[in-house]
Parts: structure tokens; C-alpha cells; sequence
């Protein structure tokens, strides 16, 4: 059955603590990443940038009344897409190669997007067969540490790897706001991307099931709250420590 073209790539609404919450509804719901617009007194920040399949800038220009950061929480393709169109983009050393240089491979796009990944066309005659990230090469790389700020806000870094090896995180202790890209989401964590490790994700886990947060912003989910966080992190940890649960990535 043919795809119609859709009349909105993107939706978007406040959540409060000054967050906006942007979405791709017509990417299906495994592929459909957060993406977060953090509004600063001096500088915007967009937290991941979905798919790329639609201009993300174009859609949200009543947003961006400063200049943007464009940070992104890992290299996976649902999550860096648009990062090409921000002038000034963010990313840990350990994946700004695969930001500098994405393939089908390296952002996983190869193993997941096919026909099935939309249920609508970001255009007329679209090819999701075509889907390609472009590159976007960082502007600023950021480490365990250091702080993201807005002028108004400042965001700690955290390093998250597990789900893949330059996973970050920020958290911004003044009001107890944490995002968590993809290392915790209430939803079916992945650990067996080619890049993946299960044993430092559950020292990512273990670490953060110590954090103070009122409100966690994942990668991909409904937010939660730090109740929510342990007991996924929990679970997680206990499936993972299992008898025959796998100590190593599943794949090479």
C-alpha cells in the first residue's frame, strides 16, 4: 500500500522547566527519537536531532530565537540526522568520527531503516531505500565533566557509554533535570548494536541509580521520574547478571 505524504514531519510541545518536546510521528515508534530544545538566556539547545528525513530547523524556526547548540547523545542515525543544518554541534570524542563520517554501518541505519520505518512520506516521491545520514562534523567536543551553558542554565556531562561508547548524558543540578539519551528510557534498552557493551553499561546503570534527578528526559519513551529510573535500572541490571545472560556485546 502506497504511503501518503504527510502534512507535519514534526510535532512539538512544552513540558515545563523551560523544555520543549519535539517528535517525528510518522517515524514508527522503535526509530522515533526524543528530541529536546532546552530555551537559555544567552544560547538554545537542541538535544539530538531524529531522522534527518525533514528539515528539523525549518520546522521549529518559532523556537529558535537565539543561536543553538546541537548536541548529540550518541551516533545512532535516529538520533543525529539534522545535525548538519545547526552551525554549532556537540558530540563526545569516542563517536565524532561516526559523526564526521556516517554510514549505513557506523549509525546502525543499514540494520533497522527500511520500508517499515515510516508510516508516512516526508515528501512527495521520498525513497526511504535512498535514507542516508549526512555528515556533520563536531564543532565542540565534550567530556565527563564538563558543562553545557546556556548563559542562564548549566548542564554537567555525563559520560554514559553502554549502549554505545560516546553515550552522554546531561544534568542540571539546579532543578534536578536529567537527559539520558539512550542509556536509560522507559522502553527496551538496547545493548547489542556492533559497538555496544554490556559491561560498562552496567556501570552506567549503577551509576546513575545514585542520581538525584526530579524528572529523567530519555532518548526515546515517555519521561519518567527517579522511582521510574531505579526500577529500570534495576531491572536491567538483574536481567543482565543472570545465569546465561551474556557478560560480553553480543555482536562483534
Amino acid at each position: 500500500m502506497a504511503l501518503a505524504v504527510a502534512e507535519r514531519w514534526f510535532e512539538y510541545r512544552t513540558v515545563g522547566d523551560g523544555v520543549t518536546f519535539i517528535w517525528e510521528p510518522h517515524v514508527t515508534e522503535f526509530m522515533r527519537c526524543n528530541i529536546w530544545h532546552v530555551r537559555g538566556r544567552d544560547l538554545d539547545l537542541l538535544i539530538d536531532t531524529g531522522m534527518g528525513m525533514c528539515s528539523l530547523k525549518r520546522a521549529i524556526a518559532a523556537l529558535l530565537d537565539k543561536p543553538v547548540l546541537a548536541l548529540a547523545t550518541h551516533t545512532h542515525f535516529d538520533h543525529i540526522g539534522s545535525h548538519h543544518e545547526f552551525t554549532e554541534r556537540l558530540a563526545h570524542p569516542a563517536e565524532a568520527e561516526i559523526l564526521a563520517h556516517p554510514t549505513g554501518e557506523n549509525t546502525v541505519a543499514a540494520k533497522y531503516v527500511d520500508g517499515d520505518a515510516i508510516t508516512a512520506l516526508p515528501r512527495p516521491g521520498y525513497d526511504v531505500a535512498s535514507y542516508a545520514v549526512p555528515p556533520a562534523p563536531a564543532t565542540r567536543l565534550v567530556e565527563e565533566g564538563d558543562v553545557v551553558d546556556l548563559g542562564d542554565r548549566a548542564f554537567e556531562v555525563f559520560h554514559l557509554p553502554g549502549h554505545s561508547p560516546g553515550s552522554i548524558g546531561l544534568w542540571e543540578a539546579a532543578s534536578g533535570v536529567f537527559f539520558s539519551g539512550d542509556a536509560v528510557y522507559d522502553g527496551d534498552l538496547l545493548d547489542n548494536c556492533y559497538h555496544s557493551d554490556v559491561p560498562d553499561y552496567i556501570a552506567t546503570m549503577e551509576r546513575l541509580r545514585g542520581l538525584p534527578a526530579r524528572v529523567i528526559h530519555g532518548g526515546h519513551c515517555p519521561s519518567f521520574g527517579r522511582e521510574r529510573m531505579i526500577a529500570l535500572i534495576d531491572d536491567y541490571i538483574a536481567g543482565r547478571r543472570a545465569p546465561g545472560c551474556p557478560s560480553e556485546s553480543p555482536e562483534g
